[in-house]
């Protein structure tokens, strides 16, 4: 069941129920992708129609972040409960531990991957990571040589909003993929290159004060967190 919230239709699962969905469309053989939306991006998505498509074409769709779920309530059509795109691409993994689906890593800045796979292979350490590869290569050509190159199962791709949704919607056709993730920053994440907020903050929903108390500079970011929900609550009355 999708739950349409200012555009952008969401599966309505929860966390296990997401990977279990992950699992039988990865068993179907076809390459799909799958979109992690928060506020900010549902929110730039309201102002930029492309970008409104290329989440709804996924074959599944996560509320990455509390303003989604928040926003769903209030629409009276409430979602499950969160779904952290960095806690989906987690539990996936222990589940490619078991059967054996080989991972490839593709973006953020050079020696972030390598880092993420070594924190990766710690928590997992049957996990199969075939090749990864940073976000700047001159072409996608050559991103698409790589992935196929490493006969790959699953790709994270963490090149940043919209520019990986493109990239996986561009390149379906060309990847030899069953499953691509549009992940943002997870690789900095996993990497600890970037750190996540306490637990307590994580179930208070407060990771995004946290990440703002980390880099103010994201202040003008973080503003389209009210925007969006002065849009909800003005669609809500009328």
């Amino acid at each position: 069941m999708k739950i349409d919230v200012m555009g952008v239709r969401f599966d309505n699962l929860t966390m296990e129920e997401s990977l279990d969905k992950a699992e039988r469309l990865i068993a179907e053989g076809e390459t799909f992708y799958c979109v992690t939306p928060n506020s900010e991006i549902v929110y730039e998505a309201m102002h930029n129609a492309e970008l409104m498509q290329l989440l709804n074409d996924a074959a599944l769709v996560l509320p990455d972040g509390a303003g989604v779920v928040l926003a769903s309530k209030i629409l009276k059509t409430p979602l499950k409960q969160k779904v952290a795109g960095v806690d989906f691409a987690d539990g996936l993994m222990g589940r490619m531990e078991k059967s054996g689906l080989r991972l490839f890593l593709l973006g953020s800045k050079p020696g972030v991957a390598e880092l993420a796979a070594e924190k990766m292979l710690e928590k997992h350490p049957a996990l199969q990571i075939c090749g990864m590869a940073d976000g700047y290569f001159k072409d996608d050509a050559e991103a698409i040589s790589k992935v196929n190159a490493a006969n790959a199962d699953v790709l994270f791709v963490c090149l940043g909003a919209p520019k990986q949704e493109i990239f996986m919607q561009a390149h379906r056709e060309e990847l030899n993929v069953r499953m691509m993730i549009g992940l943002g920053g997870s690789l900095d994440a996993f990497a600890g290159t970037m750190k996540r907020a306490p637990k307590w903050m994580i179930r208070m929903n407060l990771e995004w004060f946290y990440r703002l108390l980390k880099d103010p500079k994201r202040i003008g970011r973080m503003m389209r967190l009210p925007k969006f929900l002065l849009a909800v609550l003005g669609k809500k009355k009328g």
